[in-house]
């Protein structure tokens, strides 16, 4: 983005009691300070929605907004936070002015939900985009013909950023101030923030992703023993003994009852166990992978970095991290 002699104007659109009360927080924190000394330019930050005045978070705190959609016409940014999905639609004034500002030249970036507002406005067609994950089936059902990604910390399509949910938002940001001012910029501003200047994997460490149940008697009782033996060399044909059945009756009513096939349900309960592991115990990765049945300190990480987006290492950092802040918020 060109510098030039006036301040670049970014903009957040808002809605009454849909305002993410986060993502406006890290908007604000990085367009509404004069952060020159970082080397980004001057922002005339300010608030837009369709009816200027009193507006409410999604937590109910009351803002006033003083900026009608004409603002977006004279936006170098525009950014969205968070949206109501099932009961607020947006107007097609709302979406004349998202589609003009992008005709414009304007950046346009989105947090959380906000995705199916550009989404609505067909900005996304044909373009890869994420949201927050638990929404993003949603997002691609609403939307086929946007290629959504539920396991990126946010997209960058040039003109369009879309970033998944809640603290996303500051990676997202951090984002285009790395690529617009630079990685000093960025730098400074994350060390300002007290965050990563750039956070490693993606969604998929924060995925709640549970074990596919099992309501038969008999194929409980095996994949029981299977969780409690993950360190063994386990088969389809050693399971299907144990449940007295041939390899191939096995694996079909393991699908037919699970949902799943064996080696993906065995493969989650070993992602699983190793996460615990990571989380709770200081184990080098080496044993971890032993005792979770990978073998092999590569093979953990293949895997682990494959399906989480994050190494065993880093998952270990983040997590076991957190931990120790809450043990000390108790002790205080």
């Amino acid at each position: 983005m060109a510098r030039t002699a006036r301040p670049l104007v970014v903009s957040c659109v808002v809605a009454d009691g849909l305002v993410g009360s986060f993502g406006l927080g890290v908007a604000a924190e990085v367009f509404g300070y004069d952060r020159r000394e970082m080397g980004m330019p001057r922002f005339d930050f300010g608030l837009v929605t369709e009816q200027p005045g009193v507006v409410h978070t999604d937590t109910g705190i009351p803002i006033t907004v003083e900026h009608g959609l004409d603002r977006l016409a004279v936006s170098d940014i525009v950014t969205i936070t968070a949206w109501e999905l099932f009961s607020r639609v947006p107007t097609p004034q709302l979406l004349d002015a998202f589609r003009a500002a992008h005709a414009n030249g304007a950046l346009i970036v989105s947090q959380c939900t906000g995705a199916f507002v550009l989404a609505a406005a067909g900005l996304l067609d044909g373009q890869r985009a994420t949201t927050h994950w638990k929404y993003a089936g949603e997002l691609a059902a609403r939307h086929p013909a946007v290629h959504v990604d539920p396991m990126v910390l946010y997209v960058d399509n040039g003109s369009i950023i879309t970033g998944a949910g809640t603290a996303a938002g500051v990676d997202t940001l951090l984002h285009v101030v790395r690529r617009e001012w630079g990685a000093a910029a960025a730098n400074a501003l994350a060390r300002e923030m007290v965050v990563p200047p750039h956070r490693d994997g993606g969604q998929a460490q924060f995925i709640d992703a549970p074990v596919a149940a099992c309501e038969d008697d008999l194929l409980g009782a095996v994949l029981e023993w299977a969780s409690a033996h993950l360190a063994d060399d386990i088969s389809v044909d050693v399971l299907a003994r144990r449940a007295l059945m041939s390899p191939r009756s096995f694996a079909r009513r393991f699908k037919a009852t699970t949902g799943t096939t064996p080696h993906a349900w065995l493969l989650g309960q070993r992602l699983a166990a190793a996460e615990q592991l990571l989380e709770n115990s200081d184990a080098p990765v080496e044993e971890i992978a032993r005792l979770v049945g990978f073998g092999t300190a590569a093979g953990l990480r293949e895997q682990f970095t494959r399906r989480r987006g994050v190494s065993p290492r880093a998952y270990r950092q983040t997590f076991r991290a957190a931990a120790l802040e809450g043990d000390d918020d108790q002790a205080a």
